[in-house]
């Protein structure tokens, strides 16, 4: 595993930089990517590397709040480091998943691992930058595309379980109002004008069905949603 750690003078005391490790095979994509990053104010590009190999050492090393992960990599692919990162004890650094592809086999077991999000790498400049700042505030970003490709995929499986089907069970209906919009990939904000709610209330709404279903953030609730079958395809 090649590692290059550098230090940027972004940020201050009082608001501290968003600190991002960047792991991709192409050097390319690296060097791209970090000088982006390390331009935006706000954000401090902590490291890169090659592949997953040894991931766990260097965010240990580095400290990123944020780890953006190419999921196809040689030796160690993305989707068994995000796994290896995420199962750190304390609080490990979110996954940003990047892909070329928008139907990756992997993009939903990298969510079912814990990923707070995926990007495809054809991305704008600014969504990259939203989404590192989405990721480092708690949020999760799943692109609308990316969760069309995963209601299409679910669509063409067999039915899900009983113990799946049962899994949101304890939820009000309200709540599984939200539920259904958030697997849509709607924003708090969409959320309320679809539900005539105040958006503070959905937020409220989300926090209770993480709370109830012990999931870490949004995406994890889309995961839920499409495990227990209340997401169709063409809804």
């Amino acid at each position: 595993m090649s590692i290059t750690d550098s230090v940027s003078p972004t940020g201050s005391a009082s608001s501290p930089a968003v600190r991002v490790l960047i792991v991709d095979d192409q050097s390319m994509i690296r060097a791209g990517f970090a000088a982006l990053l390390d331009a935006q104010p706000g954000i401090q590009v902590v490291g890169t590397a090659e592949d997953g190999a040894g991931i766990t050492d260097i965010v240990r090393r580095t400290r990123p709040d944020v780890v953006l992960m190419d999921i196809r990599m040689p030796r160690v692919n993305g989707l068994d480091a995000a796994r290896s990162v995420l199962s750190m004890p304390g609080e490990p650094p979110r996954i940003l998943m990047l892909t070329t592809f928008d139907a990756d086999e992997y993009v939903f077991s990298a969510l079912r691992a814990g990923a707070s999000g995926f990007l495809l790498k054809d991305a704008a400049p600014e969504e990259l930058i939203h989404a590192v700042r989405v990721v480092a505030r708690g949020e999760a970003l799943l692109s609308p595309k990316v969760t069309r490709t995963l209601i299409a995929d679910y669509a063409a499986r067999p039915a899900a379980p009983a113990a799946s089907r049962n899994l949101l069970s304890g939820l009000t209906e309200r709540e599984m109002d939200v539920v259904r919009l958030v697997a849509r990939g709607l924003s708090n904000a969409e959320i309320a004008a679809d539900l005539f709610l105040a958006e503070q209330t959905v937020k409220t709404h989300v926090s209770r069905i993480l709370a109830k279903l012990d999931l870490r953030d949004r995406t994890q609730i889309v995961v839920a949603a499409y495990e227990s079958g209340v997401v169709r395809a063409g809804e």
